[in-house]
């Protein structure tokens, strides 16, 4: 099916970077050009151990930042390619909301720079997409981190399971929150689809973004509390701001 949209895509626009609008990208590049693509900043050490969160400055030792003392994270780590900015975020907002799935292969290809090499350090079983209410499924008509989890199973060979975790409550956005209300927001608010059980499979989650990590860690403590082995997060994005 990806195959017929990439050529349905390459039928109906013209090989254009759909950032910059200059240069040349192709479909299986997401349209985004080589030189928009250099403009994206990828995340790199220093960072937190746990949540992946990024350190401006020179550290040769292992730490754990502010927002993980603070916050009781069920995941084992984190791990985001770029930071939710620029031209990233642009990107990440026009796929999530305005349906520009043209950008997908761009998407997918940032979050398997970070989700290949812990894959072959330490591998997982199992591809869970972060999972939305039906009510907000219906509105935004699929889900981002299903279509992204999707195409990195195909990259990796590894097997996906979309029905694994379900959404129960229709919480409110988490842009505007502060941490304590992310946390309070999404608590309970994942389970196990019927009650499934796991049997010590190494689970990794997938997501467009991660902020405090709330949402994150909901859903891995369902995927904990229904038998899996270990939980770690990957995101296309990380964002770096103040949540207080």
């Amino acid at each position: 099916m990806s195959r017929f949209a990439d050529a349905a895509l390459h039928f109906l626009y013209p090989e254009l970077c759909q950032l910059c609008r200059e240069r040349r990208a192709t479909p299986a590049e997401g349209y985004v050009c080589a030189e928009c693509w250099q403009g994206m900043r990828f995340v790199t050490e220093p960072f937190c151990e746990r949540c992946g969160l990024p350190f401006e400055g020179a550290l040769t030792t292992k730490f754990e930042c502010a927002n993980c003392r603070e916050m009781e994270l069920r995941f084992g780590s984190a791990r985001a390619a770029v930071f939710a900015r620029g031209p990233a975020l642009e990107v990440i907002h026009r796929f999530k909301y305005n349906q520009a799935l043209w950008f997908e292969p761009f998407l997918a290809d940032l979050l398997r720079r970070v989700a290949d090499p812990a894959g072959r350090t330490e591998p997982f079983d199992l591809l869970v997409p972060v999972p939305l209410h039906p009510l907000k499924l219906r509105e935004r008509e699929f889900n981002q981190a299903e279509h992204l989890a999707r195409r990195l199973g195909r990259m990796l060979g590894v097997p996906l399971d979309a029905q694994l975790l379900e959404r129960l409550k229709p919480t409110q956005t988490q842009t505007k929150l502060s941490r304590q209300e992310r946390a309070d927001n999404v608590r309970h608010a994942f389970a196990t689809c019927a009650g499934r059980r796991l049997a010590g499979e190494r689970v990794a989650l997938i997501d467009d973004v991660l902020t405090t990590g709330a949402t994150a860690s909901a859903c891995a403590h369902a995927l904990l509390k229904a038998g899996a082995g270990s939980v770690r997060v990957f995101t296309v994005a990380r964002a770096v701001g103040a949540v207080s």
